[in-house]
């Protein structure tokens, strides 16, 4: 099957409240509209994940961030890694998406079948790894298939890469490291 036809299937799945599995700069994730508080709770569910604790949101370009940030600033990833950045929420932002926090985080996905799948699906996604909480994130598709087959409504073929590990996580007002790339 021909990916870009997976990317459509998937864009079709997430604007009907559905959850998709896809492959992401380090590791897989877990992802649907970030408006959808039922497909946000499904994630949560899945991965048994504090929702206190936040999610990430990623995006093919800024415009798609626009509607969850208070921030104008470069979110551009470094040449060495993918960063994820904690930037002001917007007012609209749920908490549902936030969590406990002020902030939102989010980054601008290098990953070709991320991005595409955001472009397909006119949106920002929430991104976060394809694991339950406290064990490791599949990194590839034969785990990710055995954890996850039943769980979500589509798993998106396709490679992890070209990093290993999660997406360092930057606090942009403070410039604090809140998480090594790969960790």
């Amino acid at each position: 099957m021909p990916l870009s036809f997976s990317i459509h299937k998937a864009a079709r799945i997430l604007k009907r409240g559905g959850v998709v599995a896809y492959p992401t700069e380090g590791v897989y994730g877990l992802g649907c509209l970030p408006d959808d508080a039922e497909a946000v709770e499904r994630i949560l569910n899945i991965k048994q994940r504090d929702p206190a604790r936040g999610l990430i949101i990623i995006a093919a370009d800024r415009t798609q961030l626009e509607p969850w940030i208070a921030t104008d600033r470069d979110l551009h990833s470094s040449a060495s890694h993918p960063v994820t950045w904690i930037v002001p929420a917007s007012a609209a932002t749920p908490a549902w998406i936030t969590g406990q926090h002020d902030g939102i985080a989010v980054r601008l996905t290098t990953h070709p079948v991320a991005r595409a799948l955001c472009r397909a699906a006119g949106s920002a996604l929430v991104s976060t790894s394809a694991n339950t909480t406290g064990r490791r994130p599949a990194i590839n598709a034969y785990v990710l298939r055995r954890q996850f087959h039943g769980l979500v409504d589509y798993i998106v073929p396709g490679n992890c890469g070209p990093w290993s590990g999660p997406s360092e996580i930057r606090h942009m007002q403070t410039g604090t490291t809140l998480r090594q790339a790969g960790n």
